[in-house]
């Protein structure tokens, strides 16, 4: 097959969808891997390691589009990419379709065939696709927190970790799943006071188990979340619904209870966010103030590191993809449900029951398109 991998444009996003050690497993494979010119310079990756894995540079992406029968990308096709996509082309990147309802309805119109990342499963109904760059962004949302809690980013002036004569800080971590389980790594490493919500008491066992009593785990549905929201310096959102919207679990209202300069990184963004007043912002301007409130709303955080981003999430993606390629599609979703669950919209008709309840279109069983 022919692998088409562009550049990123979505702003300030430098990770690509294929390292060259990815593209020469491919190629080894017998596939064909068309790379956009200068397309993995952000990460680090030049034309000459591509070239040598045996890939092709192509100098627009118009001719990638136009040649490849599988386009493999890291972030969600921006308007002039949708307008490339051609009919039966398959498109294999994140979508996080049920908060973009102008895509889903660019991508129906293209007849493509559009499996996301973040809902392919295992079978333990885990998301093996998204976790690496949850890992990511988690790590990165207490390091980009502590840094919006400098009084010259607008914060506390709070140092999370305390010091001698001064108390560490609070953080709140909304969510115990990937994202959380790592916010929690870096904010119990910097020495904060951490708790952690989330509904399931057996998850949040395994957390216990895991930090010890350097985590104060809370149960959803037995808490005062006001009393936790307005006692925080730093909230996590970790929050997940696959494939669906994330809940709004802090309230416009709740923000007048929090402390002056107290931070809210809302990892959930890509999901629509957890906090009704969260909105997408980039790396180039990550953050904007609500009643006095920080927050840091960076829709592609994994972003921000490129190189590492990259390298883990193809660990993850190339194995699959490999299949993808090896057997094509019809067969390798057919016999793969997990797999199968990753396809959101197929020539024109939703297949992710999350997205066609999200804006009403109808869903079609994704199986009963091979059938």
């Amino acid at each position: 097959m022919k692998i088409g991998v562009p550049k990123e444009i979505k702003p300030q996003e430098n990770r690509i969808g294929l390292t060259p050690e990815s593209v020469k497993t491919l190629v080894s494979e017998g596939h064909e891997v068309l790379v956009e010119n200068n397309g993995g310079f952000e990460a680090g990756f030049e034309n000459d390691q591509y070239i040598h894995a045996g890939g092709k540079i192509i100098n627009k992406a118009s001719d990638i589009y136009n040649d490849a029968e599988i386009i493999v990308k890291v972030k969600e096709p921006q308007k002039v990419e949708v307008d490339m996509i051609r009919e039966n082309q398959i498109i294999y990147t994140y979508l996080h379709l049920a908060a973009a309802k102008e895509l889903t309805e660019g991508l129906i119109k293209t007849k493509s065939i559009n499996i996301a990342y973040e809902t392919v499963t295992d079978d333990n109904g885990r998301l093996p696709l998204l976790a690496p760059m949850s890992a990511v962004a988690g790590r990165m949302s207490v390091q980009a927190g502590a840094h919006c809690l400098e009084k010259n980013q607008k914060g506390r002036g709070v140092l999370l970790g305390g010091a001698p004569g001064g108390e560490p800080a609070n953080v709140l971590i909304l969510g115990g799943g990937v994202v959380g389980e790592n916010a929690a790594i870096i904010a119990t490493g910097m020495k904060a006071k951490v708790h952690v919500v989330d509904k399931s008491e057996a998850r949040l066992k395994q957390l216990e188990q895991m930090f010890g009593d350097k985590i104060i785990p809370e149960q959803s549905d037995k808490i005062d979340l006001n009393k936790l929201v307005a006692e925080a310096d730093l909230i996590v959102g970790g929050v997940l619904i696959p494939g669906a919207e994330a809940p709004k679990l802090v309230t416009k209202d709740m923000l007048k209870i929090m402390k002056r300069g107290s931070v809210i990184v809302d990892v959930a963004i890509d999901q629509g966010g957890c906090v009704e007043t969260s909105k997408p912002t980039t790396h180039g301007d990550p953050t904007y103030i609500v009643d006095d409130v920080v927050h840091y709303c960076v829709a592609n955080m994994p972003g921000g590191v490129p190189r590492t981003s990259t390298f883990a999430l193809n660990q993850a993606t190339l194995p699959y993809l490999v299949k993808l390629a090896n057997n094509g599609y019809q067969k390798t979703l057919s016999e793969d449900k997990n797999f199968l669950a990753g396809l959101n919209v197929h020539k024109g008709h939703v297949t992710y029951k999350a997205v066609a309840d999200a804006f009403g279109y109808e869903f079609v069983e994704p199986l009963s398109i091979f059938n």
